[in-house]
This record gives structure tokens, sequence and C-alpha cells, in this order.
């Protein structure tokens, strides 16, 4: 069995695809599987897997992301996850560095490493609301997205235990995930970028309209799950508020008024 299950989800990324499945191939670490998730492309990815008979393929039909990151692990025999989304690449060390933490801090159920980010080819710096946290980190992922998973390595066990991805978000799938996670277990933060994040793409999720309609479930679903304390339900009251009063705003200049009335609604009904 291997230590580590490594999951590629990918959806017409035959352009790309090659480069995250060649940076897998180069980890320092070797003790792993790579399971490449094909979500019902209908580009030359099938062309592209069928050069390395040396990695499990999944094929199914076109589900969205979540789907196919749990389809992988469904098939995964390796104590821990880590999860490479097909645009984005690993530094050779990313494996062996994440393997020693976890090792030298028995535990860890989760941790996650810094990253460089490539936008349109070119470099950039995170902004300061970016900037990762390590540890007990609920309250500062009520806003925004602070875990990426091309960076995240985490105990089989723990996946199973949260539940997994939703499979009825279209996107934000990450930031529900890591809510269910992040109330309860801290997310250790490796101070080394081994990732590279490469966006401005036209096919990236993160750039799809309305994302925080997708945010509002996540938050409406952790807040009723009666999981949460006291401090961290009041933390993501407010964070649902103040997401539901500024989506009612945009749909209100947009001029989707039922729309608005529905979120300016949700937000007085957790007043």
């Amino acid at each position: 069995m291997p230590l580590v299950s490594i999951v590629i989800p990918t959806y017409n990324r035959a352009w790309i695809l090659e480069e995250a499945i060649e940076s897998v191939l180069a980890q320092t670490c070797r003790d792993f599987e790579l399971i490449v998730v094909d979500d019902g492309s209908t580009d030359d990815t099938g062309d592209i897997l069928a050069r390395y008979p040396g990695i499990i393929v999944v094929k199914q039909e076109n589900k969205g992301v979540s789907a196919a990151r749990n389809a992988g692990v469904s098939i995964a025999s390796g104590k821990y996850l880590a999860f490479l989304d097909s645009d984005d690449l690993w530094l050779p060390k990313k494996l062996e560095k994440q393997i020693r933490f976890f090792r030298e801090n028995p535990s860890t159920l989760i941790c996650q490493t810094e990253e460089i980010w490539i936008r349109k080819g070119v470099r950039v710096n995170p902004g300061k609301r970016h900037v990762k946290p390590s540890g007990m980190i609920f309250e500062r992922s009520l806003e925004l997205c602070l875990v990426s998973p091309s960076a995240v390595m985490m105990s089989r066990k723990l996946f199973d235990e949260t539940g997994g991805f939703d499979e009825n978000l279209p996107a934000c799938e990450d930031y529900d995930l890591w809510l269910r996670i992040t109330h309860k277990h801290p997310v250790h933060l490796i101070r080394e970028a081994l990732v590279i994040k490469r966006g401005g793409h036209e096919d990236q999720l993160s750039r799809s309209r309305g994302l925080d309609r997708y945010r509002i479930m996540s938050l409406i679903k952790i807040i009723e799950s009666g999981a949460l304390t006291k401090d961290q339900h009041e933390s993501a009251v407010r964070a649902l508020r103040r997401k539901c009063q500024i989506y009612a705003n945009g749909c209100e200049k947009r001029g989707r008024i039922e729309e608005a009335t529905h979120f300016y609604g949700l937000a007085e009904k957790y007043a």
C-alpha cells in the first residue's frame, strides 16, 4: 500500500494536464499512487493519460470537481491524501516535506504549504487578506478560502470522517470542506512555497460569477449543523449576514429583485 494517494481531477485540460502529472512523477518521495479522474473530458485528455501506464485513471461522466475528487478518493489506498488541481504544479520536494512534517508531528491530521502564484504567466504576490495562517483558522476562513487543495495533505481518516467534498456545490466546494474541518482541527502551515498555483485562464472555476452564493450555502450548512461552539456560531452568523447583504446588493443593482429579496431575507433570518 502506498503512503500517499494523490488525486488529480481534470476536465478538458489536455493543454496543461501533462505538466501537472510530470510534477508529481518528479517528486523526490516515491511512496505514492497517482489517480487521475477524467470528469467527462471531450478534448485530448484521454490521449495524454494513455502515455502514462503507471497511473490509475478513472473515467466518468461530467459531474463536477467535487464528484471527481470524491471518486478518486473512493479507490485510494494511501494513509494520506493529497490533491492537485490540473492547472497547478508541485515542486519536487512537496510530498517529502509534508510527510516529514507528519512524522515529526504525529498528532497532525492536515497541513498545507505556501504557494507561488502565477497569473497569466506572470508571478504575483498574494494580498494581505490571502496570507495563510496556521493552527485554528476557522474564524479567518469564514471570509475567504485560505486553504488550497493543491497545497494540502491530510489523513484519509479525517477526510472520511468529515464527509468529503459536497457534490451539490459546483464551486467553493473547498471552502465548504475547510469550514467543516477547521471548526474542529488545526490546519498547520509549512512556511515554504512548494506549489505553483496558476490562474487567469478562462476555464478557472474561481473566475465564475456569483461565487458568494455557494459560500452562503456552506455557511448555512455549518451554522445549522449544531457542531459549532457558541463563539464560532456567532462568527459564522456575522459572516453569513455580511455575505447575504453584499450578494443581495449586487442582485438589486442588476435588476434581479426576487433574488435580492431572498438573500436580504436570509440575512434577517439569521439576525
